[in-house]
């Protein structure tokens, strides 16, 4: 274990054994953070992620600094970040600090100048959201509020709103949702389960296509229960 501290010099396979726990350290430090894409990183992920990632980086490149170190701080940063998280559900002014309260960008057609300098956004920004949602006229919006995660959420007035089969009074077949329950020959177990069957089930399913699982790329399932079998032709 003398690759974790500090030394003059470093062979290859220590600066590899270094790596390779620094990089599981940091999968274990991301799923007691939880999972959120950068567009979602409140503003309390993104100062743990920056210095997180400056504290293990530096041993990664330097063999006099040690990897003990960097990662007895970086799991008292988790611990104070998971309680930070605890406090902002429990205290509201420290969520408010953490976490601010959205602000209204539009409101019926007009421009809130006030609330697009608290966001720190241009009006070409955010013209270039209004048109990611097919909004050509900025009178067409009901609302926009700037979200705490950085992104907008946007609101069309009444009379733009698209046509659904409800407002037509239209009949609807129920949904379903269409799940991959073989993926390259792999049986996804907890599906089978969820659904209560079991795999003499799925056999007979894909029995008249394939003998064996195996060689089945994908299959899918809906909430009737009818399989779908795709062939590598079919891609």
């Amino acid at each position: 274990m003398d690759f974790l501290k500090s030394q003059d010099s470093l062979t290859a396979l220590e600066w590899i054994l270094r790596s390779i726990v620094s990089f599981v350290f940091l999968l274990l430090l991301a799923k007691v953070m939880g999972q959120r894409s950068i567009s979602q990183l409140r503003f309390l992920d993104f100062i743990i992620a920056l210095i997180l990632g400056n504290i293990i980086a530096h041993p990664l490149s330097d063999e006099q600094l040690g990897l003990k170190g960097s990662m007895i701080t970086s799991s008292v940063l988790i611990v104070l970040y998971v309680l930070a998280t605890w406090l902002s559900l429990k205290w509201t002014l420290f969520r408010r600090f953490v976490d601010p309260p959205p602000f209204i960008l539009i409101k019926n057609g007009a421009i809130q100048f006030q609330n697009l300098s608290k966001a720190r956004i241009s009006i070409d920004y955010l013209f270039s959201e209004l048109r990611k949602e097919k909004i050509e006229d900025i009178q067409k919006v009901a609302l926009a509020v700037w979200e705490p995660g950085g992104t907008i959420s946007i609101f069309r007035t009444s009379q733009y709103e698209p046509l659904t089969p409800a407002d037509m009074k239209l009949e609807t077949e129920e949904f379903t949702l269409t799940r991959p329950i073989i993926a390259e020959g792999e049986i996804d177990l907890l599906l089978l389960k969820e659904i209560g069957r079991d795999q003499t089930w799925l056999k007979e399913r894909i029995g008249p296509i394939y003998k064996e699982i195996q060689d089945v790329p994908l299959a899918t399932i809906d909430g009737n229960e009818n399989v779908r079998i795709y062939s590598k032709s079919d891609y």
